[in-house]
C-alpha cells in the first residue's frame, strides 16, 4: 500500500486558521511528527504530504496546509498554496480552535471549499479540555483534544464514516474486456521511455489487467505483426501509447477494439464527454491562435517530447500554419487561461480525479474547451470512430 501512487489515494486535507491545531492533529493521526508544531504563526509553509493506510478505506494521503490568515512575509504565497490544495482535496477537515474569537476565517474556508465542491467535516480542537464553542455553521463535527493520542481512534472512525465511496477509482477496462480476456499493450521503448522502467500508466494498466485475471501481452510497435501471427486467437482489446495511434491502427485488424492509455485515463480521471466535446474545437482553430498544453507533472523533456514537439507539430499540420503554444506543468492553470482557444491536457496519471475535475470546471467557467492528448491525436488522425473508451 505504501507504493500506491499519490494520484490513486484519497486526499484528506486539514484546513484552518494558524495555530488551530491542524499540524498537531495530523501528527497524532499519522503517529509520527510529520508537520512542525509551534506557537509561532506561519510555521507550516508549503503543504505537507503524508501517505499512509487508513483501514478500511485503504491508501490515503494526509495534507497539512498553512492558514489563510497567515500575515507573515510569505503569507500570500502560502495561502495560494492552500487554495491550490483545495482543488485536489477529496475530504476536507476544517479544524476550529476552542479559543476562536469569531468565525470569519472559517466562513471564508467554507466558501472556498464549497466553491471547489469539496466534501467537508469539522473538528473542534478543545485546547486544555475547554468547552467547544457554538458553531454558526452545520457540518459533521467531532470535538476532541488534538494533543491526546488516545482520541485518535474516535477521529479515525469519524473520517471513515464521512469519507463515503465516491473516491473509489473504478477499473479502466471493466467495460471493454471481460475477466480472463486477452489484451495487447503496445508500449514504445524509445528515448522518451524512462531508463530501466515503464511509465506509470503502463504499470497501472498491467496491474489492473492482472488483478482482473486477464492475459497480458506487451509489445513494441514493431512487434505487433509478429505477435498477431504467433497468437492462436485475436486479442480482445489493444491498448497503445497515443503517440503511435496512427501506426498501430494500420497494423491492428479493424475488428479488434483499439484504444490508448491516455484515452482510458480521460475516462478514469476526468469527464470523457468534456474531452470529446473539446476535441471538436480543434476544427475551428486558426494559425496564430493560442493553445495551452497542460502537463500534470514536471519532467526533463527530451528529443521528440510529445507535449513540446510531436503534438504541436501534428496540430500545426492539421490547422495549416503556426500556432502560439504554451506548455504549462503543475496541478493548476496559468493566470491567463481565458486567452486560450483550446487546452490540451495529458492523461493526468500523476493527479487525482478531484484535481482533474476541478481543472475541467475552471476551464468551463472561462468557456475554454479542453481535450486530452490521446483523444486529440485520435481526432486529428480521423480515428474517432475507430477507438473505444
Amino acid at each position: 500500500m505504501l507504493e500506491t501512487p499519490r494520484a490513486n489515494r484519497l486526499h484528506i486535507a486539514f484546513f484552518g486558521r494558524t495555530n488551530s491545531g491542524k499540524s498537531t492533529l495530523l501528527n497524532r493521526l499519522a503517529g509520527q511528527e510529520i508537520s512542525v508544531v509551534s506557537d509561532v504563526s506561519g510555521t507550516t509553509t508549503d503543504p505537507v504530504y503524508k501517505s499512509m493506510e487508513l483501514l478500511p478505506i485503504g491508501p490515503v494521503v494526509l495534507i497539512d496546509t498553512a492558514g489563510l490568515d497567515d500575515t507573515t512575509a510569505l503569507g500570500s504565497l502560502r495561502t495560494e498554496k492552500t487554495r491550490e490544495v483545495m482543488r485536489k482535496t477529496d475530504l476536507a477537515v476544517l479544524v476550529v480552535s476552542s479559543r476562536a474569537g469569531d468565525f470569519s476565517e472559517e466562513a471564508e474556508y467554507l466558501r472556498l471549499l464549497e466553491e471547489n465542491k469539496v466534501k467537508t467535516v469539522c473538528v473542534v480542537n478543545r485546547i486544555d479540555g475547554e468547552d467547544a464553542p457554538e458553531l454558526p455553521f452545520f457540518l459533521p463535527t467531532l470535538s476532541l483534544d488534538a494533543r491526546d493520542a488516545g482520541q485518535m481512534g474516535a477521529f479515525k472512525k469519524f473520517l471513515i464514516q464521512n469519507a463515503g465511496t465516491d473516491f473509489e477509482i473504478p477499473f479502466m477496462t471493466a467495460h471493454l474486456v471481460k475477466e480472463g480476456g486477452l489484451v495487447m499493450l503496445v508500449m514504445p521503448q524509445d528515448i522518451q521511455a524512462p531508463k530501466g522502467r515503464l511509465i506509470l500508466p503502463q504499470v497501472q494498466m498491467t496491474r489492473e489487467l492482472l488483478d482482473r485475471r486477464c492475459r497480458v501481452i506487451s509489445v513494441v510497435p514493431d512487434g505487433i505483426a509478429p505477435m498477431l501471427a504467433a497468437l492462436k486467437e485475436a486479442p480482445d482489446l489493444v491498448i497503445t501509447d497515443s503517440q503511435v495511434f496512427k501506426q498501430v491502427n494500420e497494423l491492428i485488424p479493424k475488428e479488434i477494439p483499439l484504444t490508448s492509455f491516455s484515452v482510458l485515463l480521460s475516462e478514469n480521471k476526468g469527464d470523457i464527454e468534456t474531452f470529446l466535446e473539446g476535441a471538436k474545437a480543434i476544427r475551428s482553430l486558426n494559425p496564430g491562435d493560442k493553445v495551452l498544453i497542460m502537463e500534470a507533472c514536471t519532467h526533463h523533456a527530451l528529443e521528440g517530447d510529445i507535449a513540446r514537439q510531436k503534438l504541436p507539430k501534428l496540430l500545426e499540420k492539421f490547422v495549416g500554419g503556426p500556432v502560439d503554444f504554451q506548455v504549462f506543468s503543475g496541478p493548476g492553470f496559468p493566470e491567463n487561461i481565458r486567452d486560450y482557444k483550446l487546452i490540451l491536457h495529458c492523461g493526468g496519471c500523476m493527479i487525482n480525479r478531484k484535481n482533474m475535475l476541478s481543472k475541467l470546471s475552471e476551464a468551463q467557467q472561462y468557456g475554454v474547451p479542453v481535450t486530452n492528448f490521446g483523444i486529440a491525436i485520435a481526432y486529428m488522425n480521423g480515428m474517432m470512430d475507430r477507438i473505444c473508451w
